[in-house]
């Protein structure tokens, strides 16, 4: 089968023949048809498998067929869960209607509301939107959805693991009930199930066999004693000159921070990228790796799903994800368009429940590598009941490869980049937003003991940027931000801290305690 089997414009198909593209991937094919046809389609098929194009082409044709008088709202709204993966939506939409005259926009966070308000005074074609930006325009109703006719959810499962289940629904609500609703997803777990069932009408249902991983990565485990041996290795890498452009998954935004700061000063071309970032930083550094001008990308799981970069080499997973499915996604990001790539894990014993699940899951088992001068003094067997560190098979809840709880602030101790263990065993992950809207950028830490010696506000630190150094011991700290005091006197009253806590004191002991 080719694109012109298909029955798109021939506009559609002049832009697509000179990009290279003839025949349609699987998932392409079996969802093109009936979404021409104006049904619903629910597609579940493997990240890298072409589903972008599955949607935009129907979409393509749709908008071909001009409306007079065109509407101020949208005709076709795509949801994506990450910037990232909204920017590679929008491009494609550009590339295969870049002869239709369209007007394509991206309503996103990070970017600022006077360039979206210049977009939006134009009657609006085609859409690509996150959640959360989208739902605030549409309650300043500067969006009207009421001439929406098709609705496209890219990534859903991520969405709903996000937390945005509840701006869904309400964005869907907003359009009419007669629309189109097109859902791709890459896993279809009972949440996923849910929200088709409640979004869709009839839908076609297609699935696209998963082949779990792809057969043209190489997969490697590194097996490791404690934080500073996962840091030799780190730096090992870093310096070989197999690895020509890689991603390096951490578990926390700090960590991505720290971890880029620390490459960086030791001379390698390395960058971070996560949710945090405005769009306009996000942007540039992922132009800066396709241009080759960073090398080494340090990122959090947003990253894993809105990354198309064709000549990756190396995907490391310095911290391991949360799930087998995300470790799948992640190791994606490397042997693309038929290239060859290598995945590299770190583990320590405290993650054998995690490597356990992502060989049953991929069927295959991870083949462990040494590098010598670096073997670790404690192996661990592969596979079995031996792997679990818990009677689920999952993670302790606090307790990692490094010894004591650091509570994931950075600091450098004999030499060595090191953290907190709770993020060192994956405690305390984060992503743009947490389910029910939560924002995370730091692990998990334990209520601290009253010390009434302690003085108010020494909590009060904000993050300074990765690679700013402590005059004391040349590592890594947190610099203090001290809240204004009241005319009271020193600390009299309340005061605030970035991190959202407060100082306060009371009457019967004149202590500042923590709250």
């Amino acid at each position: 089968m080719s694109f012109s089997d298909l029955s798109l414009n021939p506009l559609i198909l002049k832009a697509l023949d000179a990009a290279g593209y003839t025949e349609p991937t699987p998932v392409q094919a079996q969802s093109i048809p009936p979404a021409l046809a104006g049904r619903d389609v629910l597609a579940t098929a493997e990240t890298g498998t072409g589903k972008t194009a599955a949607f935009v082409l129907p979409a393509l044709q749709r908008l071909a067929e001009q409306q007079s008088p065109r509407p101020r709202g949208p005709r076709v709204l795509v949801l994506t869960p990450t910037r990232e993966l909204a920017s590679q939506v929008i491009q494609a939409a550009r590339k295969y209607g870049k002869l239709l005259r369209l007007n394509t926009v991206e309503i996103l966070g990070g970017t600022p509301y006077r360039i979206q308000l210049q977009q939006l005074a134009r009657p609006v074609d085609l859409m690509v939107a996150t959640p959360g930006r989208l739902l605030d325009h549409i309650e300043r109703r500067r969006i009207n959805l009421g001439e929406l006719e098709l609705l496209v959810l890219d990534e859903a499962d991520r969405m709903l693991d996000m937390g945005f289940i509840d701006d869904i629904r309400t964005i869907a609500a907003a359009a009419p009930a007669s629309r189109q609703t097109l859902l791709f997803t890459a896993t279809l777990d009972r949440g996923v199930t849910k929200i088709a069932e409640s979004l869709l009408t009839d839908p076609v249902r297609i699935a696209i066999p998963r082949t779990t991983s792809a057969a043209d990565i190489e997969q490697r485990l590194h097996q490791i004693d404690d934080l500073a041996h996962k840091h030799r290795l780190l730096r090992h890498w870093a310096a070989s000159e197999e690895v020509e452009k890689a991603i390096i998954f951490a578990a926390t935004k700090r960590d991505v921070d720290a971890l880029a700061g620390a490459l960086a000063d030791e001379g390698h071309a390395a960058a971070g990228l996560h949710g945090d970032m405005d769009q306009r930083a996000r942007n540039r550094t992922l132009s800066n790796l396709r241009s080759g001008a960073v090398r080494l990308l340090v990122a959090t799981d947003v990253a894993a799903r809105g990354i198309d970069v064709r000549d990756l080499s190396h995907v490391i997973n310095f911290d391991l994800p949360r799930s087998a499915e995300d470790y799948v996604h992640r190791i994606g990001r490397t042997g693309r368009a038929g290239a060859s790539g290598v995945a590299i894990s770190f583990a320590g014993r405290s993650e054998r429940g995690m490597l356990e699940r992502i060989e049953r899951f991929t069927g295959q088992t991870l083949a462990v590598h040494v590098v010598p001068g670096m073997e670790p003094t404690r192996p661990f067997s592969s596979g079995g009941p031996s792997r679990r560190s818990g009677p689920g098979g999952g993670r302790p809840p606090h307790r990692g490869n490094g010894g004591g709880y650091g509570g994931g602030r950075p600091h450098r101790s004999g030499g060595e980049f090191r953290r907190g263990d709770a993020a060192a065993s994956g405690a305390g992950r984060d992503s743009e937003r947490m389910p029910g809207g939560r924002s995370a950028d730091r692990p998990f830490r334990p209520e601290r003991p009253y010390d009434p010696t302690r003085r108010a506000g020494a909590d009060n630190r904000a993050p300074r940027s990765a690679g700013s150094a402590d005059s004391s011991g040349g590592g890594f700290r947190a610099a203090r931000s001290h809240a204004p005091r009241d005319k009271g006197g020193a600390g009299a009253g309340r005061e605030r801290s970035a991190g959202g806590g407060a100082a306060f004191k009371t009457a019967s002991d004149g202590l500042f305690r923590r709250r």
